[in-house]
């Protein structure tokens, strides 16, 4: 596997410490901290050039982003509560759901994965990310789980990871927000996922624990690379040319 050259400084030597042996089919990127549109022009490069030419391989974009909002393609925003009122950028993009913010202590991956090798089957695809932040987090003991009808991991009644995604032609973009550590106010500037009343923490505020979001790349990196085959179907059943 070889890691993205974005990284810096303490960052750099962090990502090249990351495991080097190639799993087929999927390539693990450590972006480090990075501004957010620029990711989003990565993320939409890279799904085009998979459109193109069905031979390239799944990719998972990890990083964290300065601080920012996002919402999906939605009409109804009432989830900003308005928006001039908003301490950094907004950014309207193509995906699901309604607005969240995203910002240095969170664990942010897009995953740019060609769904025809999935059985073309988003439920699937949704399920896998959940259950991929779900097995992270009991490897820190905490106990997560998925709610009915809400896309997301919880512990109890408070949201520790937000998932949005957007598909084209089967290529997936965008993907989840996992809070591992640092300041959670700019959630209240908004209805996170348009969730009234909702909690939102962390990994450092249900553990009271040190964590960092590099480190916690580290063993989603793992994760991800362990499981992506049980998100695949078989050769003869993929779609490719659909």
């Amino acid at each position: 596997m070889n890691l993205a050259d974005e990284t810096t400084g303490g960052v750099r030597r962090l990502a090249k410490t990351f495991r080097t042996a190639a799993r087929p089919n999927l390539h693990v990127r450590w972006l480090g901290r990075t501004e957010f549109a620029h990711a989003l022009a990565l993320q939409e490069e890279l799904a085009a050039k998979k459109r193109e030419d069905a031979s390239l391989e799944d990719q998972l974009l990890l990083l964290e982003h300065e601080p920012v909002y996002t919402i999906g393609r939605t009409p109804d925003r009432s989830s900003l509560l308005g928006s001039a009122h908003l301490p950094h950028p907004l950014f309207s993009i193509n995906r699901g759901g309604q607005a969240t913010y995203h910002g240095p202590g969170q664990l942010m991956g897009y995953p740019i994965i060609d769904l025809r090798r999935c059985g073309q089957d988003l439920h699937k695809y949704l399920r896998w990310l959940e259950q991929l932040l779900i097995d992270l987090l009991a490897k820190y003991d905490i106990a997560a789980h998925r709610r009915e009808s809400l896309t997301g991991v919880w512990i109890e009644n408070r949201k520790i990871a937000s998932i949005g995604v957007g598909v084209r032609h089967w290529i997936s973009m965008h993907g989840f927000a996992l809070n591992v550590c640092g300041d959670l106010s700019p959630f209240d500037h908004i209805v996170p996922c348009g969730i009234n009343n909702v909690a939102i923490t962390s990994m450092e505020k249900e553990t009271k624990k040190s964590f960092t979001v590099a480190n916690i790349a580290r063993a989603v990196e793992k994760l991800a690379l362990d499981s992506i085959v049980t998100l695949r179907v078989a050769p003869e059943t993929q779609l490719i040319n659909a």
